[in-house]
């Protein structure tokens, strides 16, 4: 290989390549594909100037003041195919200013995790799944929540289902058939039972003040009872 020698200051250089890793030439400018005006939920979507919001309360037999649970929701791609309502903010409302702190909290941090956006139903197993030291209550109905966030963790789960986040949980034939067996035989055991219920006499017969029996009737133009024999005629 032959030697050059270099008489003049070398001011710049530049690297020869071979035509082979030449860069490609850029393709030809192809239309743009129109695309639907989609939006999807993220932490920076801005609150809008209007809401859409159900409201729930939560009384329970631990407090003397009613919860109320406010849950607004983002309508995303608004007129389009891909419309769709998402939870966005969470407010509690007490006059129990014991939790005034821990509400607060809460609403703040549930609030955070619906703007964020995703898959935010599994907030509604972590507060189910909470469980207070000092026990649970029985709700009107015969049904037990472990807490007052367990509680709060059943109201977004209901709301979720009501926007079509979530899935209501339907029982197969075999379980509704157990359940109509198990209340029909509930009702036939705690079914009221009076004087009337199992008469011996004829149907409308009226109550004797005398032996307390619903067997008068009217015999000859007289009141009658026919179990004994007492007769408002004398």
């Amino acid at each position: 290989m032959a030697t050059i020698k270099i008489e003049k200051k070398i001011v710049k250089y530049r690297v020869q390549k071979p035509e082979s890793e030449a860069a490609p030439k850029a393709p030809a400018s192809q239309p743009a594909t129109p695309k639907d005006n989609v939006i999807w939920m993220h932490e920076k979507v801005e609150r809008p100037e209007v809401l859409v919001g159900s409201t729930y309360k939560i009384k329970t037999p631990v407090s003397d003041h009613a919860m109320y649970v406010t849950i607004n929701d983002i309508v995303l791609n608004e007129g389009t195919p891909h419309e769709q309502r998402r939870p966005f903010e969470v407010f509690i409302n007490s006059k129990n200013l014991d939790h005034y702190q821990w509400i607060v909290a809460l609403t703040r941090v549930i609030s955070a995790v619906f703007r964020k956006g995703g898959d935010t139903t599994f907030l509604v197993d972590e507060l189910k799944a909470v469980f207070d030291p000092r026990g649970g209550y029985w709700q009107p109905g015969g049904k037990y929540m472990p807490s007052t966030i367990a509680e709060l963790g059943h109201v977004i789960e209901r709301h979720l289902q009501s926007i079509g986040m979530l899935r209501k949980q339907e029982l197969d034939e075999h379980q509704r058939k157990l359940v109509e067996e198990k209340r029909a035989e509930f009702e036939a055991r705690t079914k009221q039972t009076d004087a009337f219920s199992k008469a011996l006499f004829p149907e409308g017969a009226q109550l004797c003040t005398k032996c307390n029996t619903a067997a008068v009737v009217m015999m000859d133009g007289c009141y009658t009872c026919l179990n004994c024999g007492d007769s408002k005629c004398g």
